[in-house]
């Protein structure tokens, strides 16, 4: 594939291999492509799938070595779900025990390095790397903001073109993981080749980030231009960090090559590519494309990157059957995913609470910081965290979740029991105060009856930082006696225990956890990261930091992609574990790396129900294992953890939390009066002219019409929505699907026209022709319509070029082609989708694939198998609505038919799972 610089650690493969060897038991070996420091490069014949691939042996120090062999495996699993037409394919990571390899893409080309080497002058010029830039830039935009991964690795050696004149982007995700692991053995050997194109970032070894990837693509541009990157002899690395390079044309003087001038938009964006500061590079390689007046296809990847709490991607069913109808595949999929929000104040009850609060029910509320020093805060709240963890392991407790409490960090409670009793859902509240100077202090504890405003328990307590550190197991104990609750021996011992014997530890620990729980950036996260790594340097057996910074790991690698904090998730979890096999927090730390990061949701269960069991009042156990229970199909067990969590977490303040899970599954099982009761209550939480709020108002509108099959309510809702929210485009696409819908067809032509712009927004970058295209034909202006989707094919099939398998592609280019009158294409696409996404695999978005498929039978003639399937999806949750069926346009095809109409004409079936 590619030529690596020679060295030593090549010759650690010490196997000789030859021409027409069999190995692993598939591939046939043909000839070596390259030979170099992280191995050998085999082409060889896959027999299996028949096809020609290229094999990266891995070094025998990797073989040899086990966890590396496994912490490798894991860094590159990502890598094979790269789908990019731009970026090499990784095929498959096979090993035994005395090999290793990467199976990738064969690509029949030569790499832009060694093109450049064979040009007369060794430089290319700006416009012959256009086209090539362009793909590049596209690629990557792609890999950073639709992957979420980054390369690393970037360079004139990982370019490959292909005989097509394609370029492809090898190693991805591959070769600096590679070089990383060996170099641990090899120290600075498998770094060196790589240097002049890294940024002042990576040679610091800070966290990868996508604008080193730019950095790198501005170092590999300019000696593409030039012969040589910007610094490539002397010290490099106090060059990178301290000095400025000359211009590409400065460089191509000093050099003799003719023409010496380089045009000043290259210049210009290189350089900008180059800067030390990272904000003050592009911030996106898509940018690079603009600046640089490249044609670059537009699919809308480019984003900032953060670490939002997301804890998954939440059901996407409101709605989902008529935007999967109309080719709105991807559109909705973002609608029900968190926005990142500041605290808020608790939402008004609006409504009496009917059922009786628990007896032993308790809000551990912030304690107050009476310290001089400000960042003492977070010992304060880190003591909070602690005490309220100790509890929530007390199964016969009801234990409020530290969200719905936070609100009242610094709030006057006094003479507001009852009402944060009430709001909260609790009988007891446990109020305190911390003071801490130097190595000594002082915490100051109440428990309060919320019901009768009665103090039942108070206590001072006076200890030094060490003996602090067992207080939490203390405090809890003693609450737990004062409620009269009973604690098993188990949750005496697990209480009791010390989280650490070092006082420095555990205060970084706490600095850590508040930066943690309050993250809202990447900085945040990376902040929180370093703080749980000075922690266990300090204490190498403190398994909580470990678990904990296992979770935050995970969750940024969720948000990121990057596969180093997936290796990092795994081994903190595991070694989390190995200190503490009975830590449930250790459980959920490897719940989450199958989770997130493996999709391995059958594991992800048998490790959360480990956690569980030692933290039963712990909602964000209950939301994942719902999470996965919705996948499985298990729709009640879902449902019924999400309503747990909510009763553990009612007053959260984050719009992403359990009502977006309950009105999902509401929806999905076809039980409106509680799927809109549960967006009212998401109404309450988020603030009126926030996205949150927003998009709860457009799900409104979709239950009022798939309730009563009435458009009026839902319009009226819709209508009422202020100018200017339109988070997602989701307001312009609700009205004029509702157009549609009521046949209104000048109205629904009028709000596209209105539309500012030729595209909806992300995930999927739709034009905007194709939705006129729609309105065209259902108004029966069949030669407008297909005028207008030609117009919006191209961008349809770049997209479905560039992501074959992925079924939201095929499924919106189904419906497309079904009305282009392309049946066999369609139909073709449609079902892919579906194997793709089969009810098996996830039965909370494999519906609406079906119903695409629906919508292109009864678009192309194939009336029984649209009828066939709509009658299993009636049947099944997440899938049609009898509403729908009767009002659509696109429906229109199957009227005639007696078997739709009886479906029609009877009543919507009861689904109940």
């Amino acid at each position: 594939m590619t030529s690596e610089g020679s060295g030593d650690v090549a010759y650690a493969t010490v196997r000789e291999f030859s021409s027409g060897q069999k190995v692993f038991g598939r591939y046939t070996l043909v000839k070596i492509l390259g030979r170099g420091g992280m191995g050998i490069v085999w082409l060889a014949r896959d027999e299996e799938l028949e096809r020609d691939v290229a094999l990266k042996f891995l070094p025998d120090v990797i073989v040899h070595d086990r966890a590396l062999l496994n912490e490798l495996k894991r860094e590159t699993r990502r890598s094979l779900e790269l789908t990019h037409k731009n970026i090499v394919r990784i095929h498959d990571f096979v090993f035994n025990e005395t090999s290793g390899c990467i199976s990738m893409e064969y690509v029949d080309g030569e790499t832009l390095s060694n093109l450049r080497a064979e040009k007369e002058q060794k430089v290319f010029e700006p416009n012959e790397l256009s086209g090539w830039t362009s793909q590049l830039c596209d690629a990557l935009d792609y890999a950073h903001n639709q992957a979420r991964i980054i390369h690393r690795d970037l360079k004139p050696a990982n370019l490959m073109v292909s005989k097509k004149g394609d370029l492809k982007i090898s190693d991805f995700g591959i070769a600096r993981n590679l070089g990383d692991t060996v170099s641990r053995l090899t120290r600075e050997q498998a770094r060196s080749g790589t240097l002049v194109y890294m940024s002042p970032q990576q040679l610091d070894g800070e966290r990868g980030t996508h604008l080193d990837d730019v950095y790198s693509l501005g170092a590999t541009l300019y000696e593409l231009l030039t012969s040589k990157p910007p610094f490539y002899s002397g010290n490099l690395d106090r060059q990178i960090h301290e000095r400025v390079a000359p211009s590409m044309t400065e460089r191509r003087k000093d050099l003799n090559i003719e023409p010496a001038l380089v045009p000043p938009i290259w210049e210009e964006t290189v350089a900008a590519c180059l800067a030390k500061d990272p904000g003050r590079r592009p911030q996106s390689t898509a940018e690079v494309a603009q600046r640089l007046h490249l044609d670059a296809p537009r699919r809308g990847w480019a984003g900032p990157i953060t670490i939002a709490r997301t804890k998954k991607q939440a059901l996407t069913v409101i709605a989902i059957a008529a935007l999967f109808a109309i080719g709105l595949v991807g559109l909705y999929f973002g609608v029900w995913k968190r926005h990142g929000k500041a605290v808020r104040a608790p939402a008004a009850q609006t409504a009496p609470q009917t059922a009786a609060i628990p007896e032993k029910s308790i809000a551990v509320l912030p304690f107050e910081n009476l310290s001089a020093e400000k960042d003492d805060a977070s010992f304060a709240d880190g003591i909070q965290d602690d005490v309220l963890t100790s509890l929530g392991k007390i199964k016969e407790l009801k234990v409020t979740e530290r969200p719905s409490v936070m609100v009242y960090r610094g709030a006057a409670v006094a003479g507001k029991l009852r009402e944060i009793g009430q709001t909260l859902r609790v009988s007891h509240v446990r109020q305190g105060s911390v003071r801490r100077a130097a190595n000594r202090v002082v915490i100051n504890v109440a428990l309060l009856d919320t019901r009768d405003d009665r103090q039942v328990w108070s206590e001072r307590y006076e200890r030094t930082l060490a003996d602090a550190i067992s207080l939490q197991g203390e405090l809890a104990v003693e609450i737990a006696r004062e409620m009269r609750a009973t604690l098993t021996p188990s949750e005496k011992a697990t209480v009791a225990t010390k989280p650490t014997k070092n006082s420095e530890a555990y205060v970084l620990y706490l600095k850590a956890l508040e930066r943690d729980r309050t993250a809202s950036t990447k900085e945040d996260g990376i902040a929180a990261d370093q703080l749980y790594a000075q922690a266990i340097a300090l204490d190498p057996t403190f398994a909580l930091a470990a678990a904990r910074a296992s979770i935050q790991n995970s969750r940024m690698y969720a948000t990121g992609r990057d596969p180093v904090r997936g290796v990092r998730a795994h081994a903190q979890a595991e070694e989390a574990l190995r200190l503490s096999p009975a830590l449930g927090e250790a459980h959920l730390a490897l719940a989450l790396c199958f989770y997130r990061i493996d999709k391995n949701y059958e594991a992800a269960l048998q490790e959360l129900s480990k956690a569980a069991a030692t933290s039963p009042n712990d909602p964000e156990i209950l939301d994942f294992t719902g999470g996965i229970y919705l996948r499985q199909g298990r729709w009640r067990e879902a449902l019924a953890n999400f309503l747990r969590a909510e009763e553990l977490d009612p007053n959260n303040p984050y719009a992403d939390k359990q009502d977006r899970d309950i009105a999902g599954t509401y929806v999905a099982l076809r039980d409106w009066p509680a799927a809109a009761a549960a967006l009212q209550r998401l109404r309450q939480i988020a603030p009126e002219n926030e996205p949150d709020n927003v998009d709860a108002q457009v799900g409104l509108a979709y239950v009022e019409f798939f309730r009563t099959g009435n458009l009026a309510a839902g319009k009226e809702i819709l209508h009422k929505i202020p100018g200017g929210l339109d988070p997602n485009a989701g307001v312009t696409m609700a009205r004029w699907d509702f157009s549609m819908l009521e046949r209104d067809f000048a109205a629904a032509e009028k709000i596209l026209a209105e539309y500012p712009s030729e595209e909806f927004p992300p995930p999927m970058r739709t034009p905007k022709s194709y939705f006129q295209g729609l309105t065209a034909l259902a108004r029966g202006d069949a030669a407008l319509a297909q005028t207008l989707f030609e117009k919006a094919r191209p961008s349809y099939e770049l997209g479905l070029q560039n992501h074959p398998d992925d079924a939201r592609f095929l499924a919106r280019i189904a419906t497309l082609y079904a009305y282009l009158g392309r049946k066999e294409d369609a139909i073709r696409a449609a079902r892919r989708a579906v194997e793709l996404v089969p009810e098996s695999k996830d039965a909370a978005e494999a519906p609406g694939y079906a119903i695409n498929l629906a919508l292109v039978y009864a678009g192309t003639g194939e009336t029984d198998q649209a009828i066939a399937l709509i009658e299993q999806l009636l049947a099944k949750p997440g899938g049609l609505t009898l509403a729908e069926l009767r009002r659509r346009w696109e429906w229109d095809p199957l009227r005639t038919n007696p078997r739709f109409q009886k479906i029609l004409a009877g009543p919507e079936p009861k689904t109940v799972y």
